[in-house]
């Protein structure tokens, strides 16, 4: 490791690369601490400590980093993204002219990404759009905590603009990341934002332990080798590969003999990353968030009737 450090450092190129996809990274952290205007920022937070763990809202904030907890520029982060590549992706199956683009090279998939971006787009704005509403009325939630002063149509403009802007701007970073950088840049500002969140964790973990005293030394220990544990397995996954092999006939030209080599054609084991992971999980935690939409009595009564 310390070897492909030094080489990465004495290679122009590579070096150049590594420092641009740092100044994007720092640039996408420093977004991710300006709030979003006409907010309440202490009753947003009451409002989040609130919310019932394990919906979908948490699931959102995860992606993006703790910034939709803080409803920064960068609330939506890349999720509006990911959604519309799983989209386009699962079209490119069942439109004919979508997957005729998929077959006309570099050409066709550069059509297919300017799509993707429209997509995006579309998404963040009707995204943002709710949340607006969900800013405005959090009585939905079945939480009566005022977070906008001065609601109306201007506070629902503003917050389409803010947060749709925010996510074309980390949308743009990432494939500056994947052209100019190091490669894979939506993964990058997703790792970006959860890496943000280590020093708070660890914080807490330090408060836990030493001052709260509601964990012990082994309990940390043991949490500590699980998360090395799940690393070193998510990587050991990711670059695993199931080697097909190829025989070379011989084949004979004058007095030579040509072929009869054997090689291999390396198989990604999980060739489609975490996409499958975001969408399951995204499935499986709508229907707990569209109930938090409801009045609880409404809920009961659905539950009494499937019980029957």
């Amino acid at each position: 490791m310390i070897k492909a450090i030094k080489n990465a450092v004495r290679i122009p190129e590579l070096r150049k690369r590594i420092i641009f996809t740092g100044l994007i990274l720092v640039v996408y952290s420093l977004g991710r601490h300006i709030t979003i205007p006409g907010i309440d920022v202490a009753a947003l937070n009451k409002f989040f400590e609130s919310l019932p763990q394990g919906s979908l809202i948490g699931f959102v904030d995860m992606f993006s980093g703790g910034s939709f907890r803080r409803m920064t520029l960068f609330a939506l982060g890349v999720q509006p993204y990911i959604s519309a590549s799983i989209i386009i992706q699962l079209l490119t199956v069942v439109v004919p002219y979508l997957e005729n683009l998929s077959k006309e090279g570099e050409a066709g998939r550069k059509k297919i990404r300017q799509y993707t971006r429209y997509g995006t787009v579309g998404l963040a704005m009707l995204q943002s759009l709710g949340i607006s509403f969900m800013l405005e009325n959090p009585g939905s939630l079945g939480i009566n905590i005022p977070l906008v002063p001065h609601p109306g149509i201007g506070f629902k403009l503003m917050t389409m603009i803010t947060l749709t802007a925010g996510t074309i701007l980390a949308m743009w970073f990432g494939e500056q990341i994947t052209e100019r950088g190091v490669g894979q840049g939506i993964s990058f500002i997703i790792f970006a934002g959860i890496v943000d969140r280590i020093p708070a964790g660890i914080g807490s973990i330090y408060r836990s332990l030493f001052y709260q005293q509601t964990l012990n030394l082994i309990q940390v220990l043991i949490f500590i080798a699980v998360i090395v544990a799940v690393i070193m397995g998510t990587i050991y996954i990711t670059l695993a590969v199931r080697k097909i092999p190829v025989q070379y006939a011989r084949r004979v030209v004058g007095r030579r003999i040509y072929g009869g080599q054997t090689t291999h054609i390396p198989l990604r084991v999980n060739a489609a990353g975490v996409i499958p992971i975001i969408f399951a999980i995204t499935l499986m935690q709508f229907p707990t968030t569209v109930a938090s939409f409801v009045p609880i009595d409404i809920v009961q009564e659905v539950v009494r009737f499937i019980m029957r």
